[in-house]
């Protein structure tokens, strides 16, 4: 492995840096940190170039980039264009968390499919998956990786289901899956829903309660609901924080799986590929896909 200074440049295409994705850079090993911001996808070639170019081949294991932002479409555009920017033998590794959402999303999904496993004797192969806050990049990520793991996935729109059809169609493009766009706007459509789901992702905003315990009370074939709201009140009524397969308050079957058990496989997930980038020995590219694989090695 080349002994050169592992440097990290960082593109986020809003006006700030996550000062947390640059925390756990830092203390991944990274020494040199750079935060690009208001990056546009055109500008992704010019700066990999820059980057590549400016060192010799082999210390192309020991630079990278981090795609960071609040799209998740956005970024794994921008990690594309990134790729494509290589010019072999000058390469570098790219690493892409829209807003940490890849690695939350893998981490709930892996944190649930442990939970099916031990509770229900279940795999998500063929489990109905119903995500709230569909449209969001947690939704998103975890939508796909589920369906990837052969879920029949429900992606619940509350306003406007036209919203979430252009996030199936861009799945299906991208990775092949199907996701089922359903209509949620009414507490009638919700609850018909939430009756016929057997696990749930709540990824909406924070702050906003998707499930009440009477809805979960009437939700007769539910065995996980999985929250990432940390702030009051929860996403899910009754759920506690580090809540890893505890029946909800109220309910007879239903498992909860809390926003700071999901966030510790999280935390670890992203430093442990940070770390793998400055560990390689060649290149690697790094999605939501590689981190759900990491997390289940955590959950394991």
């Amino acid at each position: 492995m080349s002994q050169a200074t592992p440097i990290l440049h960082m593109f986020a295409p809003q006006k700030h840096m996550s000062p947390f994705d640059v925390n756990m850079a830092a203390d991944a090993g990274f020494k040199v940190i750079i935060p690009y911001i208001n990056v546009e996808l055109t500008e992704i070639t010019g700066l990999v170039q820059d980057a590549i170019f400016s060192r010799p081949p082999d210390y192309g294991i020991r630079t990278g980039v981090f795609i960071g932002g609040k799209d998740a479409l956005l970024a794994l555009d921008m990690m594309k264009a990134a790729k494509d920017a290589l010019v072999p033998p000058f390469q570098l590794s790219v690493f892409a968390d829209p807003a940490g959402s890849f690695t939350t999303a893998a981490g709930m999904v892996a944190c649930v499919e442990k939970v099916l496993k031990e509770k229900h004797s279940r795999s998500l192969d063929g489990t109905t998956v119903t995500v709230f806050g569909a449209t969001g990049v947690v939704g998103f990520a975890s939508a796909v990786i589920a369906a990837l793991e052969g879920a029949k996935v429900k992606m619940v729109a509350h306003r406007g289901v036209e919203r979430v059809f252009k996030t199936a169609e861009a799945a299906k493009e991208r990775f092949g899956v199907d996701l089922e766009p359903v209509p949620g706007e009414t507490p009638e459509q919700k609850a018909e829903i939430v009756k016929n789901a057997e696990v749930v992702f709540a990824a909406a905003a924070a702050g906003v309660q998707i499930l009440s315990t009477a809805e979960l009370q009437s939700a007769k074939n539910l065995l996980v609901a999985a929250d990432v709201n940390a702030v009051p009140p929860p996403g899910v009524e009754g759920m506690d924080l580090f809540m890893k397969g505890e029946i909800l308050p109220g309910c007879t079957r239903t498992s909860g799986v809390g926003p700071l058990a999901i966030g510790d496989i999280k935390y670890k997930t992203q430093a442990g590929l940070f770390t793998r980038m400055i560990n390689a020995t060649e290149p690697v590219h790094l999605d939501f896909r590689d981190a759900f694989k990491l997390a289940r090695s955590f959950v394991a």
